[in-house]
């Protein structure tokens, strides 16, 4: 991971970000669609909120450093301990600052953040077989293809197949032999 300084910064969700969430992906509809579908009004973000309370996943803004502004967000979801020491990741760039090269620099910050600070293992991404600017992300970080997923996930309207692509911390290190078996 790349050690230049970053345009930008991970800033954990909290619930007065919703009117600047719920702004940002109304501008963002075009883009997420159809690959990805996000709360877009007060009640679908509170509800969405209550996802972050117990632990297992954990969301972010990414923020320019400057100025403040969201420019995107990644989640790090189902945070399973014990022996597996894994998550699955979500992101979105957010209309008005897509194309910059943001989601590359909050992306691996997220990694740094879950290889180091959270001592994961292992993170996927699921992604659509047609998005390709996520793919292209997620190639340029350095994961893998590892297969495809048959209607893996609901979006839309439709059972959506999504390609299973991984990476795994850069320096392996040996779970504590106390963690139960899972």
């Amino acid at each position: 991971m790349s050690d230049m300084p970053s345009r930008v910064e991970l800033s954990p969700f909290t619930v007065a970000d919703q009117d600047e969430f719920c702004s940002l992906v109304a501008l963002s509809l075009e883009l997420h669609h159809p690959w990805m579908q996000l709360p877009a009004n007060p009640e679908a973000f509170q509800i969405w909120m209550g996802r972050f309370a117990e632990g297992a996943n954990l969301g972010f803004l990414i923020r320019l450093r400057e100025t403040g502004e969201a420019v995107g967000m990644v989640n790090i979801n189902s945070v399973i301990r014990g022996r597996y020491q894994g998550a699955s990741i979500g992101y979105a760039a957010f209309a008005p600052a897509a194309g910059r090269g943001y989601m590359t620099e909050g992306l691996t910050l997220t990694l740094r953040h879950a290889f180091e600070e959270l001592r994961l293992h292992r993170l996927e991404a699921n992604i659509q077989p047609g998005n390709t600017a996520s793919l292209a992300l997620v190639r340029r970080l350095g994961f893998r293809y590892e297969g495809l997923s048959a209607d893996y996930l609901y979006i839309d309207g439709a059972w959506r197949d999504h390609e299973r692509w991984a990476i795994t911390a850069p320096t392996p290190w040996t779970p504590d032999p106390s963690l139960p078996e899972i």
